[in-house]
C-alpha cells in the first residue's frame, strides 16, 4: 500500500480517543452505556453519514417507519456527494440546514441521538469514534473498521464514552445463531471440531462494478479529499478517479474486497452461534484468476482461522461461480446444518470402530429441525437490526446484537487473512497485547504435546456438557500400546507418556 502523503492510522486514532483502560481481547463489557435516558415512545433522532449504496435500505426502514408513527426520524444527512446529500435529504424530509458536506458539522448538532455510519471502510473507525467522542449512539455497517488496530480503538472508545454500537452484520440479529449456540454448548453435536461458510456469486461485469459512474461525478460535486482522508493519515494522497470512489472496494486503500465486504458477514453470525471469538492462527489463500480489470483484491479467496478452544473455521468464496457450499458447523457426534438465517438440521453421525467413508449427500439427511429464525423476508434482518438498536439505546444496555467486541473479533480475523494472503506468511493472533506475530511450529507442537499426554479437549465459550461427546472409546486391544522397555512388552494399562517415559494410568 502506498504511504505517500500518509500519516501513520494509528496516531490519527490515538489523536481522536485518549487513551483508555485497555481492554481484554475477546472481554465483553458488562456496564450499561450511559446518556440521555430515552422514553418508550420518545422519538430518536437519526443522522445518516454516507447515504449512498446500502444507506439507500436504511433510510428507506427508518422513514417508512416514521410515517408509521413510530418514534423515529432521521434528521440530518452528511456526505461528500452534493448529488447523494440532496437525494437523501429529499427522500428523508431533512431540512436544508442539516445537510452537511462534513461529517463533523453533522456530529455536532446537539439534537442527534444516534448516527448511521455508511461511508467507505477506510472512514468507520475514526466516524465511529468522533460519534462517540460527541455523544453519539453509532450503527455502523460492515465491516467495523478497516484495519485491526482501529477495531481495538473503536472498542476503547465506546467504552470509554459508555455509547451503544451495533456493527451492521445483520444476520445477527436472527434468533438462529443464538439457538444453535445453545445446542452446542449443551454438548448435542459433541466437541466442535469445524465450521465452514462461504459467500460464492457471479457477474459478467466483475464484483462491484456494477456501481455505476456517471459524468456528474467529478471533483466539483465530489469533495475527493475530505473522500481520501488523506489529511487524517487514512489513505493516500491520488489523483481523482471515479471508478475509485464508486467501486472503492475493489482496492486495498479504501476496502478490503470480498474478505471484508462479504466474508465479514458470514463470518460473524458463525463465531456467534460456535460460541468462539479471536482466533490463534489464520492463514489465507487465494488470487486473481479471472477479473483482469484494474483491481486490487482477489477474486478467489479462502481464510482458514484455527481457535485455541480446538477448532477450526474455513470461509471461502469466488466472485466468479455461484455454486455454493453448505454451512456447517461439525461436532464429533452431529453437524448443524444451517438453512439460511431461518432454521437448522440436526444431522448425526455415524460413530463405529471401522474406517468411515465421506457422505456424499447435500440435503437427504434425516435429522432434527430447528426454526425460529427470520423469515426470508426483504429486510427483515435489517428491521431487527434497527429494532434491537434503538432497544438497547432505550435501555442503555451496551450488548446489542453485534457489539464492538464481535465486530473487533471478526475485523481481526478477516484481516489475518488478508495480510497472510497479501505476505505469503501465517500469523498468530496475541490477544494479550493486540497483535499478530509470525506463525511458527508451536501450534503443532502444542497439540501434540496434548495427545502424547493424554490430555482432554478443551471447548468453546458457554460450554455446559462436560466431556459429552468429547472423549475416544479406544478398543481393548489398544492398552497393547507403548514402548517395550528393554525387550519387556507394556503392562497392560501403561500408556507412553512424557517423551516415552512409561506411566501407569
Amino acid at each position: 500500500m502506498s504511504s505517500e502523503g500518509k500519516v501513520s492510522r494509528r496516531d490519527f486514532i490515538q489523536t481522536g480517543a485518549t487513551a483508555g483502560a485497555l481492554l481484554a481481547a475477546g472481554q465483553v463489557l458488562g456496564a450499561p452505556a450511559d446518556g440521555k435516558a430515552l422514553g418508550a415512545n420518545e422519538r430518536i433522532k437519526v443522522g445518516v453519514i454516507g447515504p449512498g449504496g446500502r444507506a439507500q435500505a436504511h433510510m428507506r426502514i427508518l422513514t417508512d417507519w416514521k410515517r408509521e408513527g413510530k418514534p423515529v426520524e432521521i434528521v440530518a444527512i452528511a456526505d461528500v456527494f452534493n448529488k447523494h446529500r440532496e437525494q437523501a435529504a429529499q427522500l428523508c424530509g431533512v431540512k436544508p440546514e442539516n445537510v452537511y458536506a462534513d461529517y463533523r458539522k453533522l456530529l455536532d448538532n446537539k439534537d442527534i441521538d444516534a448516527v448511521l455510519i455508511a461511508t467507505p471502510d477506510h472512514w468507520h473507525a475514526k466516524q465511529t469514534i468522533d460519534a462517540a467522542d460527541a455523544g453519539k449512539d453509532v450503527y455502523c455497517e460492515k465491516p467495523m473498521t478497516h484495519t485491526i488496530d482501529e477495531a481495538h480503538q473503536v472498542c476503547e472508545a465506546i467504552k470509554r464514552n459508555k455509547r451503544v454500537m451495533t456493527v451492521g452484520v445483520q444476520s445477527t440479529s436472527s434468533p438462529i445463531w443464538d439457538k444453535a449456540h445453545e445446542v452446542i454448548t449443551a454438548g448435542r453435536i459433541g466437541k466442535v471440531m469445524q465450521a465452514q461458510t462461504s459467500y460464492y456469486r457471479n457477474s459478467d461485469v466483475g464484483q462491484w462494478r456494477y456501481y455505476g459512474l456517471s459524468e456528474d461525478m467529478t471533483p466539483k460535486n465530489i469533495d475527493w479529499d475530505m473522500f481520501l482522508g488523506t489529511q487524517f493519515g487514512l489513505a493516500p494522497k491520488v489523483p481523482f478517479d471515479r471508478a475509485k470512489y464508486a467501486q472503492w472496494r475493489c482496492y486495498w486503500d479504501y476496502g478490503g474486497g470480498m474478505y471484508t465486504d462479504l466474508f465479514v458477514h458470514q463470518l460473524t453470525h458463525l463465531i456467534k452461534a460456535m460460541g468462539v471469538r479471536f482466533p490463534r492462527r489464520v492463514v489465507g489463500g487465494g488470487g486473481l484468476y479471472l477479473e483482469y480489470d484494474g483491481r486490487d483484491v482477489p477474486d478467489v479467496a479462502t481464510v482458514v482461522a484455527d481457535y485455541n478452544e480446538g477448532c477450526q473455521v474455513i470461509v471461502t468464496a469466488t466472485m466468479c461461480n455461484d455454486f455454493a457450499i453448505e454451512e456447517v458447523i461439525r461436532g464429533h457426534t452431529a453437524t448443524i446444518r444451517f438453512n439460511g438465517q431461518e432454521s437448522f438440521d440436526i444431522l448425526p453421525q455415524k460413530l463405529a470402530n471401522k474406517p468411515g467413508t465421506p457422505s456424499r449427500s447435500m440435503g437427504g439427511e434425516q435429522g432434527e429441525k430447528v426454526t425460529g429464525g427470520l423469515k426470508p423476508d426483504r429486510d427483515a434482518d435489517t428491521k431487527a437490526h434497527w429494532e434491537n438498536f434503538f432497544e438497547c439505546m432505550r435501555k442503555r444496555q451496551h450488548e446489542t446484537d453485534n457489539p464492538p467486541e464481535l465486530g473487533y473479533a471478526a475485523i481481526a480475523t478477516v484481516n489475518l487473512g488478508v495480510k497472510s494472503y497479501r505476505e505469503g506468511k501465517a500469523f498468530y493472533w496475541d490477544q494479550e497485547n493486540h497483535r499478530e506475530t509470525l506463525a511458527d511450529e508451536s501450534w503443532a507442537k502444542g497439540w501434540e504435546k496434548r495427545s502424547h499426554e493424554r490430555g482432554k479437549p478443551v471447548h468453546v465459550m458457554g460450554w455446559h456438557a462436560g466431556d459429552t461427546g468429547s472423549l475416544l472409546h479406544p478398543p481393548a486391544y489398544q492398552r497393547l500400546e507403548g514402548p517395550w522397555i528393554n525387550g519387556q512388552p507394556p503392562k497392560p494399562g501403561d500408556q507412553r507418556r512424557n517423551g516415552g517415559q512409561v506411566t501407569k494410568t
